[in-house]
């Protein structure tokens, strides 16, 4: 695949990926700050700043950014993660300059007018309350919790109705300005267009960007848990539980057989916890299994709901999969399957313009470059079952474990199950 990288005077890089066979564009515009930046008393200021980039700017209203995008046939939203902020759109190709000059000017001429502030701030709080009556949700923010204590990393990245209550304009003003410059900055774009021309788009938009520096984060370092099991009790109809183990980071080449650990243990209904959880003994609909990479720590998780007095046995046929992973490698089937499917998906997810740009704008964010797919896929192949079983006996660790529950169910018990099954 033929990507293109051009960092302009200020330090904004812009990549581009020409897909000459396809209709549309998408474009990301990208800053390299996140939930993981936030000082402890601004949690969530970085998702408040997401949502209040669609809220005016000099020229355009609030309804003047979601009509213009909308109104040639496209869509535009947002999202915030722990390391990155990112606003994106998708139109026809014709429409690029039309999605450039939108995006760039919610991105450098957004004014965080006080009535919007207020206003945003109300519908942040239903957000986080939301999210609360999600009990899948809830627990894996109780999950991250458990797994960083004390840490940017642990905390929701839509903050606390708390910590938004406090976060007034200034706080908004300081942090861009510290934040949201040059050095950080990255747009991407993919679809019917040519390098050349998405440079004439930018260049000049984003010209007056200052170069400021990069953003500043803490690292992780393990400490003592003084909690690795979090549980809310809720009258929900189900459990919803969120295993979790620290792992390895985006810089370890171990990473490639995490990936694939978790692809056999529960990315797909030919997963073991799948054919487990599910089809065996019919514990619940669903249950699946995920990884995160950082800068300097990982994570793999599994998630599952399931009727409250199936959760002991539940934990049990888990723990029981994680043993077995631990204890002996997989076969070179199973192997050879997992690697096409990881493969298979990427490379079909590649082929949506909309995944190219995510993929460029993480590549640029994580690395400072563009990773080629078929590297990483070539990684993916080189992975042998004796190194999946090493990262299974490294990750499965008891002091690694974390666990989030949300349901009708004692903590103390939990704990006491937890216990037993020798998690």
């Amino acid at each position: 695949m033929q990507y293109r990288t051009s960092s302009l005077e200020n330090g904004v890089r812009i990549a581009t990926r020409e897909m000459p066979e396809m209709k549309s564009v998408s474009v990301g515009l990208w800053v390299a700050v996140g939930g993981r930046h936030e000082p402890e008393e601004l949690c969530g200021i970085s998702h408040f700043l997401e949502h209040l980039l669609f809220k005016g700017t000099e020229k355009r209203t609030a309804r003047d950014i979601t009509e213009e995008v909308e109104g040639i046939g496209g869509f535009i939203n947002a999202f915030t993660t722990e390391d990155h902020t990112c606003v994106y759109a998708k139109a026809a190709s014709q429409h690029l300059p039309t999605l450039a000059n939108v995006l760039t000017d919610m991105y450098v001429n957004s004014v965080f007018a006080d009535t919007e502030i207020e206003r945003e701030r109300d519908v942040i709080r239903e957000e986080i309350l939301m999210y609360k009556d999600q009990p899948g949700q809830f627990s894996q923010e109780l999950l991250t919790e458990a797994m960083w204590p004390r840490h940017a990393l642990g905390r929701p990245l839509t903050g606390s109705v708390e910590s938004i209550s406090k976060i007034q304009r200034e706080h908004l003003l300081k942090f861009v300005g510290e934040n949201y410059n040059g050095l950080s900055t990255v747009v991407t774009v993919a679809g019917r267009c040519t390098h050349e021309e998405v440079l004439r788009c930018f260049r000049n938009k984003l010209r007056k960007v200052p170069r400021g520096s990069s953003p500043v984060f803490q690292r992780w370092n393990e400490v003592k848990r003084d909690q690795r099991v979090l549980v809310a009790k809720d009258q929900t109809e189900q459990t919803h539980l969120a295993l979790g183990y620290h792992a390895m980071s985006r810089t370890d080449n171990r990473r490639y057989a995490m990936k694939l650990l978790s692809v056999i243990l529960g990315e797909n209904m030919s997963s073991r916890l799948f054919q487990q959880l599910r089809e065996r003994y019919a514990y619940c609909y669903s249950v699946h299994s995920g990884t995160l990479v950082l800068e300097d720590s990982g994570l793999v998780s599994i998630c599952v709901g399931l009727e409250p007095e199936k959760l002991r046995s539940a934990l049990r046929a888990i723990y029981r999969e994680l043993g077995k992973l631990r204890t002996k490698p997989p076969g070179k089937k199973e192997l050879r399957q997992a690697q096409e499917y990881t493969i298979g998906q990427n490379e079909l997810g590649l082929e949506s313009t909309s995944n190219q740009i995510m993929w460029m704008g993480e590549s640029l964010i994580a690395y400072g470059k563009v990773v080629d797919p078929e590297e990483v896929q070539a990684k993916f192949k080189e992975v042998t079952s004796e190194e999946i079983q090493e990262v299974a006996n490294l990750c499965f660790a008891p002091q690694r474990m974390g666990l989030g529950i949300v349901g009708p169910v004692e903590g103390c018990k939990v704990e006491r199950w937890i216990g037993d099954i020798g998690f």
